[in-house]
């Protein structure tokens, strides 16, 4: 192989690497796709998504929500009432994860099939 060649070849794979470190920076951890498929099911209040994440403190919610706003992928919406009510919802850009999120699920599944039957 040629110098050239290498050198392209480097730059290539360093190009494909970025961004999908980029990605998995925002979305890794244990909670924020929890926090985002929950989401991607409607608009909720800090409670709901509470209920639906088992074993996610209120510390975590509060947190991995703040860092989804900070991405512009959640959105925070507090209504003028009595009393105060403050609902998540999934911004515009939030929702171009569906499609990802609904390839990971379809391996995933496919992944644990896979699994659960080399085991038996």
């Amino acid at each position: 192989m040629t110098k050239k060649k290498e050198l392209k070849t480097y730059s290539e794979c360093t190009k494909a690497i970025l961004p999908v470190r980029d990605a998995l920076d925002i979305l890794s951890g244990k909670w924020k796709l929890p926090i985002i498929i929950s989401l991607s099911f409607g608009n909720k209040r800090f409670s709901e998504m509470k209920k639906e994440i088992p074993g996610i403190t209120d510390r975590m919610l509060s947190k991995e929500l703040r860092d989804l706003e900070v991405n512009h992928l959640a959105k925070r919406t507090v209504y003028d009432s009595v009393p105060v009510i403050v609902e998540y919802s999934m911004t515009p850009y939030g929702k171009s994860l569906e499609s990802l999120i609904d390839e990971l699920r379809d391996w995933g599944i496919s992944h644990r099939k896979k699994i659960i039957e080399k085991n038996k």
